[in-house]
């Protein structure tokens, strides 16, 4: 039963990321991937955040099933690190150099902040 909770919850997860790159694509015209920074950034947060609350005995994140189905499939289906991969690789082949190194950077920095501020935030939220 947990692999039908990972394939529902991925599925929900790559329609909301679908459905971000959708509406902000056009408002956000340009080389660097910003969405995928922020699509990897804003599931770093969550994923940080639901980690905590189940770190503090949360009974919603108290079973397999739940864990399986918000952390691994939801989050793993919005996140998009093969999409990072591929888009640093581009960057690079197209001799953005600098754009590539910023963009590595920028999302193992700003992605470890979102998880921490969310492992600091699901504190708070379970009254630690």
């Amino acid at each position: 039963m947990i692999y039908v909770w990972v394939a529902l919850g991925g599925a929900l997860g790559s329609v909301a990321r679908f459905s971000i790159a959708s509406v902000l694509a056009e408002r956000l015209a340009h080389p660097f991937p910003w969405l995928t920074l922020l699509v990897n950034v804003s599931g770093s947060f969550v994923i940080g955040l639901l980690a905590s609350l189940g770190a503090h005995g949360v009974a919603a994140l108290d079973t397999a099933n739940a864990r399986a189905f918000l952390m691994v499939g939801i989050l793993g289906g919005y996140t998009t690190f093969s999409s990072f991969s591929l888009q640093t690789l581009e960057l690079a082949r197209s001799g953005a150099w600098a754009w590539a190194g910023i963009y590595v950077l920028g999302s193992v920095a700003f992605c470890l902040v979102g998880v921490w501020l969310g492992y600091l935030l699901g504190g708070v939220f379970a009254g630690r």
